[in-house]
């Protein structure tokens, strides 16, 4: 079976509903991925359509030992702390406080895996983001997990704090953190990750692009999933994150 027309024909569904901004109700049920290679092809063809260049990815797993999955991040989603959003654009507006890596050094294609320890060797750079998660589906959240993937994983924008040096020893796996809503903390009763370390997605990412006969260059933003999990804005304000020992950063909603 071709999933190539199916695959380009949701993801110009997406990309019609972004500019619209209307989103997306029930579809065909032969537009839906069938599985992560119909997801990944959806998310190149929405990359194709509308003439983006990859800024970075997103990448993360439900638990310590789960799959992972990710997805490039247009370089136009990027922002600098301190930017403005309207909520209308990003409805709804989920907000995540995460931790983004860049590396040092290009990752190119070859026949044997990277390991682990490779991969960390290459890490440069960390830095607080907080994501945008805004769906071009009218279910969101409820949506099947591959449309999910297929739509970018919900990408909105992600605000990048300044970067610092990578510190080895760093407590990845649960950071001290502050993350407030108009000056109301809203950091929930269990502060972590569900990957666990954030770390370990990486490998899987830079095996991932590689695989795919891509070079994976260095500086590219990678943000490794929510310590915080999901907070629905429902009213304009300013967001605050501090992860404790990195740069804080912000965003506003108008």
């Amino acid at each position: 079976m071709n999933t190539a027309a199916p695959a380009a024909h949701l993801a110009q569904l997406i990309v019609d509903a972004q500019r619209a901004n209307r989103p997306l109700g029930e579809l065909d049920p032969d537009l839906y991925p069938k599985d992560f290679a119909d997801a990944y092809q959806t998310q190149q063809a929405i990359f194709s359509l509308r003439g983006l260049e990859v800024g970075g990815w997103k990448i993360g797993s439900k638990s310590h030992t789960g799959p992972v999955q990710g997805s490039p991040l247009p370089a136009d989603c990027l922002h600098a702390p301190a930017s403005s959003f309207a909520r209308a654009d990003y409805a709804p507006v989920g907000l995540e406080l995460e931790i983004a890596f860049r590396f040092n050094r290009d990752f190119a294609p070859r026949d044997e895996a990277y390991s682990e320890a490779e991969v960390h060797a290459g890490i440069g750079e960390m830095a607080a983001t907080i994501e945008i998660v805004s769906s071009r589906f009218a279910a969101f959240p409820k949506v099947e997990p591959l449309t999910q993937l297929a739509d970018l994983l919900n990408h909105g924008a992600l605000v990048v704090g300044e970067f610092v040096p990578y510190q080895e020893g760093f407590p990845f796996a649960q950071p001290a953190l502050e993350l407030t809503f108009n000056g109301t903390s809203i950091v929930p009763g269990c502060v972590a990750n569900p990957a666990g370390d954030p770390r370990r997605l990486l490998t899987w990412l830079v095996n991932h692009h590689t695989g795919q006969g891509q070079v994976l260059p260095k500086g590219l933003v990678v943000t490794t999933g929510s310590f915080t999990g999901m907070y629905f804005a429902k009213e304009a304000g300013e967001l605050k994150g501090l992860i404790s020992g990195l740069p804080a950063v912000s965003l506003t909603l108008t």
